[in-house]
């Protein structure tokens, strides 16, 4: 009965070790044995659990997936007002500072894509779920009269994920001039003089 959660637990293991090796190395770079010496592991005992690093990385990717899409929803999901929402979209939507090694990874897969039918499908799924998060922020809040936009709300939801990337890759890049608080006030601001508040925006 403990084989199967020993095994989960080892295979949540080798995740983090693939967003550790991975922040370090790079994934142009990055190879089985990099993940095994930071998991403290031969590379025989990943191939235990994963058939090759394109198997590996598929899971770490999925895996980070539903860490940052599921969790920012379920977050949202428990708020009423869509301000709020959007105002805890993009808190959740950026990394948590340079070292944050889940975002550095999805970062790089947008670097490769295009690489690789694997990485295109990877990269397209995680920019589906990030517009579907805002369009569904962004439609609430019309309905509701919260919002006023003149925008639709595609190229709405375009924007704020256009925004949390390209913020995004500046703080996980380690660019000094660049804080995770500087982007989400800018993104605020943003949403603003676009018609969609934010309840921490400063012009409410």
């Amino acid at each position: 009965m403990a084989r199967p959660r020993t095994q989960e637990a080892r295979r949540a293991a080798l995740i983090e070790a693939t967003y550790a090796a991975g922040r370090t190395h790079g994934l142009r770079s990055l190879s089985l044995t990099d993940v095994a010496a930071q998991a403290g592991l031969t590379r025989g005992a990943i191939l235990y659990y994963y058939e090759d690093l394109d198997a590996l990385l598929v899971e770490a990717h999925a895996a980070g997936v539903e860490r940052f899409c599921d969790a920012r929803d379920v977050t949202i999901a428990g708020l009423a007002d869509p301000r709020e929402q959007l105002a805890a979209a993009i808190d959740a939507g950026l990394p948590s500072g340079p070292d944050d090694a889940l975002m550095s990874l999805l970062y790089e897969f947008d670097v490769l894509a295009g690489n690789s039918a694997l990485h295109d499908e990877l990269v397209q799924k995680l920019y589906l779920r990030q517009l579907e998060t805002y369009r569904g922020i962004i439609a609430a809040g019309r309905t509701s009269g919260a919002f006023s936009p003149g925008l639709s709300d595609d190229d709405l939801a375009m924007t704020f994920v256009a925004l949390e990337d390209a913020y995004g890759l500046h703080i996980v890049g380690g660019n000094a001039l660049m804080t995770v608080e500087k982007a989400a006030a800018a993104m605020r601001a943003v949403a603003a003089e676009l018609g969609c508040p934010t309840a921490l925006s400063p012009v409410e």
